[in-house]
């Protein structure tokens, strides 16, 4: 059996997903607000280290 290495895309992503760090959002501690849409939601971190939002 012959395996052959992937080639590397060439195309260029047409647009970049924006990427945040959960602890820069909550400055460090463990809750955030997010408005969107004139509406406010809570970022929780949890002890377990897992991502809780809530509105």
């Amino acid at each position: 059996m012959s395996y052959h290495a992937a080639k590397e895309s060439t195309h260029t992503p047409v647009q970049t997903v924006p990427a945040y760090d959960a602890s820069d959002l909550t400055k460090g501690g463990g809750l955030a607000q997010i408005v969107y849409q004139d509406k406010i939601y809570v970022l929780r971190i949890t002890r377990a280290g897992k991502l809780i939002l809530t509105k």
